[in-house]
């Protein structure tokens, strides 16, 4: 039985409150099964003050969302002195804007779908709203995907059929985030990718393929049971499932992340397209690496305890 004390750091204040008290219940659970204790944190404004207290060994990130995932609570961490699960302030910056993260994909050769950014401060300061008529021939027609660049959980993802959408689109997208990113719309199968750092280096598990009953894997989709269909591994032929393994793990490279990130790509024909990269992946029941995780053999409890692993292993660094 251990004896190091793991804090797990959920809730907090983003739009994805509820999904990150699901997942930290669920490794709370884990952690007490493989004889740590666990200090469960609702991150509040007294954290600081109870992390100073507690001492605890390494934090356990099970935080969704803003702060959670765009560098701000790894930072603190490692202000606080205190190691913790998951890639680090860069690359969950990087990860986070997701407009960013795409230029990174162009430079290193990895294909994305073709897009646009825009800001709210360009409508408002700049006229922005005067040139969506050349958005379409910007990203190759429609249809489209709006979405906010900076947020999880698909919260203000659309498609939008036409130009008539367009501006409605944006403006739910920008409720979200300061920017929204417009994309080519693919249409094919939807892979999510997850990769795990371990002692013999990255292990990249088999691809989890996602059919939204709706044809639109939002919020609503990922989080209401017998809305989507989840195929382990994905029915994609095998030179598909090796071009999207390799593309993870450049992706789990390129942006520097350590102990585990979740690629989400697109497949059209034989033609593999990333979208994005999550660096703190859900843990709930009808997550999607734990789900990559059970078609690897891996439990539940074998993949908290080897994300911990890793935390505890930097705790002299």
């Amino acid at each position: 039985m251990s004896n190091e004390k793991i804090a797990v750091l959920m809730g907090g204040r983003s739009l994805e409150r509820e999904v990150s008290l699901k997942s930290g219940e669920r490794v709370c659970d884990a952690l007490s099964a493989l004889g740590y204790r666990v200090l469960a944190l609702d991150v509040t404004a007294e954290l600081v003050e109870t992390l100073r207290a507690e001492r605890p060994d390494a934090c356990y990130i099970a935080l969704h969302g803003k702060y959670g995932e765009d560098g701000t609570i790894q930072e603190l961490l490692e202000f606080l002195g205190i190691p913790y699960t998951g890639p680090g302030v860069k690359a969950s910056a990087l990860a986070w804007d997701k407009a960013v993260a795409k230029r990174l994909f162009v430079e290193a050769g990895i294909p994305t779908p073709a897009w646009v950014t825009l800001t709210a401060d360009a409508f408002k300061e700049m006229g922005a709203a005067t040139a969506l008529d050349l958005v379409p021939g910007a990203v190759g027609g429609f249809p489209m995907c709006v979405k906010p660049t900076t947020q999880g959980s698909a919260l203000g993802l659309a498609r939008v059929d036409g130009p008539e959408a367009l501006a409605e689109a944006l403006l739910s997208a920008l409720s979200y985030a300061t920017s929204a990113l417009v994309e080519k719309w693919i249409e094919g199968t939807e892979l999510s990718v997850s990769v795990l750092d371990g002692v013999d280096g990255s292990q990249v598990l088999p691809p989890v393929e996602i059919h939204a009953k709706s044809g639109l894997f939002d919020f609503n989709a990922m989080y209401t049971a017998g809305e989507t269909d989840y195929f382990v591994p994905a029915r994609v032929a095998p030179d598909v499932v090796e071009r999207a393994a390799a593309y993870a793990r450049q992706v789990h490279d390129l942006l520097g992340c350590r102990d585990v990130s979740r690629v989400d790509m697109i497949v059209e024909g034989e033609d593999v397209f990333v979208l994005e990269c999550n660096t703190s992946p859900g843990m709930t029941e009808t997550s999607l690496l734990p789900m990559a995780a059970q078609a690897a053999g891996m439990t539940f409890q074998d993949v908290v305890e080897q994300l911990i692993r890793s935390a505890l292993s930097r705790r002299s660094q």
